[in-house]
């Protein structure tokens, strides 16, 4: 399987399906957050930790690639996640809507593993479409 199908296959079923037990195939040990210029280290427990949390708030939540770039070790996949609001999320109340939130993950992989994950989630726009958050 090239990077781009892996990390596909990653997002769509591992993470759709709630696999966690299979995270150790898809991310290195070494597997670092990268948040702009920032780097923190979250390794395979953390990126679990990660997916737990999201699954509190979205507990049937599934995420759908649209389309994907690759450039060298890069995969660029700008996604749709769509999943029911029943857990509190930055202080907003579960609304037990389905929302659908639209961003892009860049993640690098060497042998096959994602070393390196970033991106950014569109919230802003979901929340405000569904009247979570107000203008100020």
């Amino acid at each position: 399987m090239n990077n781009k199908d892996a990390v596909k296959y990653f997002y769509e079923v591992i993470v759709s399906e709630d696999m966690l037990d299979e995270l150790p195939k898809y991310i290195a040990e070494e597997c670092v957050q990268r948040t702009g210029e920032k780097e923190t280290f979250i390794g395979i427990k953390g990126m679990k930790r990660h997916l737990l949390a999201l699954k509190k708030t979205y507990p049937d939540y599934t995420v759908k690639i649209v389309r994907q770039y690759v450039a060298e070790d890069y995969v660029i996949s700008e996604f749709v996640m769509r999943g029911t609001h029943k857990g509190e999320f930055i202080g907003i109340t579960p609304t037990n809507k389905v929302l659908e939130i639209a961003g892009v993950n860049i993640d690098k992989l060497i042998d096959g593993k994602i070393v390196e994950h970033g991106g950014a989630a569109n919230t802003f726009e979901t929340f405000f479409e569904h009247q979570l958050i107000k203008p100020v």
